[in-house]
């Protein structure tokens, strides 16, 4: 244990670890149509059946030519058309050119493409000498340019995107063999939470946490199943956990895993399952659980996530800690968390040596392109707006202190999940 280290607490690089050791990958497959599958880890790799482009084509409006028949004249007459869809067909007499549009297949002998801005039209013939001199393949994409027909086009493991599919759609394969996105069932936990839209009375909250849960964990690629706030009673809560394993491979609540609240999650899972880590070294976030729900004949094993029950905790460790132990269930190989890179503090960032600290922060780069960061206010767990208003963390090492105007830090940019 090193000088700063807090007794008890489990860094956060060896929680991942931890989880990610327990974690066997869904290898459940399904076919999905193409405009279907956004978010879904590739099963199999995915190879080019075709070249692209599958002929040489224009890459520019303009007139397709032989670059020997220059060599006599500069002006040639037309001879035909080609547009996209609609090839020249028929004889090419030598010494002509063809008008043709930007993709439409080249002509058979076709060397050269003249963009139409460096070629004057004079009655019947084209004058190509504001062109000179030209080079033989000018404007010209070749077959098989973009993507030669059996390459390697994205890999098993890779997470479409909406980039992905055109390109897909480009090799004219309808549908995609995907892995089954996770099924992650969720809760939240305590009395003292009300719906929305409805008045709240003397210490009671609304319900915001289940709000932020689902919409990451969409974002994250997976199936969402919300299950509601539970009370602070034993029996409910038990069901609850219950009616989420069987439903789902990962249960997650929020509340109930603080020094201080009800032992039920506790007691529910020392008998329903196992727990294998309790406090985290970070901050926000401490009071992060992981651990196993078993099998029994009823219901399948599931992996549990307890998330703390201030907003800012439990978004915060679901971004950290969950979301590479879903990645890694859903087959997401090529995942990686935000890279840290450095920045220079515009403000004071009060910090304790014990715990990382992710502390929100908004970024922006100087005319000299420096890149500055300043805190986005009150850090506390429960001020969310603090939340809203950042642009990326900044992460501030477990033995550091506090840091002043000036001094670097290192911040991680939010990733496509926070927007």
């Amino acid at each position: 244990m090193g000088c700063c280290d807090t007794p008890g607490l489990m860094p956060i690089d060896t929680a991942i670890s931890n989880m990610l050791e327990s974690i066997t990958p869904i290898s459940l497959v399904i076919d999905l149509p193409l405009d279907k599958a956004v978010g879904h880890v590739l099963s199999e790799n995915i190879h080019s059946p075709i070249n692209v482009p599958p002929f040489d084509n224009s890459a520019m409006d303009g007139y397709a030519l032989r670059s020997s028949d220059l060599e006599a004249t500069t002006q040639l007459p037309l001879a035909g058309k080609s547009f996209a869809g609609i090839p020249f067909e028929g004889d090419w007499p030598q010494g002509t050119c063809i008008r043709i549009m930007t993709g439409a297949q080249i002509p058979q002998g076709c060397d050269l493409v003249i963009m139409q801005e460096q070629a004057e039209v004079n009655g019947d013939l084209v004058d190509f000498t504001p062109a000179l001199p030209v080079k033989p393949q000018q404007n010209i994409r070749p077959t098989g340019d973009d993507i030669e027909q059996g390459a390697l086009v994205l890999p098993k493991g890779h997470k479409l995107t909406s980039r992905d599919i055109p390109m897909i759609a480009t090799l004219g394969i309808p549908s995609v063999s995907v892995f089954q996105q996770p099924k992650v069932a969720f809760f939240s936990t305590g009395d003292e939470l009300k719906p929305l839209g409805t008045e709240l009375k003397a210490g009671e909250i609304y319900d915001s946490n289940r709000y932020g849960i689902k919409v990451m964990l969409e974002k994250f690629g997976c199936e969402a199943i919300d299950l509601g706030v539970i009370p602070d009673d034993k029996e409910q809560l038990k069901q609850a956990f219950q009616q989420a394993q069987s439903q789902a491979d990962v249960v997650i609540t929020s509340g109930g895993v603080s020094v201080g609240e009800a032992d039920y999650t506790k007691e529910i899972l020392d008998e329903l399952g196992e727990i294998g880590f309790w406090k985290i070294a970070m901050k926000p976030g401490k009071p992060f659980a992981f651990g196993k729900l078993l099998e029994t004949e009823e219901r399948h094993s599931a992996l549990f996530c307890g998330l703390p029950g201030n907003p800012v905790s439990a978004v915060l460790t679901l971004y950290i800690l969950v979301q590479p132990l879903l990645a890694k269930l859903a087959g997401h190989s090529q995942w990686q968390p935000q890279p840290s890179i450095p920045a220079v503090s515009q403000t004071r960032f009060k910090k304790v040596p014990g715990r990382t600290d992710f502390q929100r922060g908004i970024f922006s780069i100087t005319e000299q392109g420096t890149l500055e960061v300043s805190t986005t206010g009150n850090q506390s767990s429960g001020a969310f707006r603090s939340m809203s208003l950042a642009n990326c963390f900044v992460v501030l090492e477990q033995e550091r202190g506090h840091v002043e105007a000036g001094e670097t830090v290192h911040i991680q940019l939010f990733s496509p999940s926070f927007y």
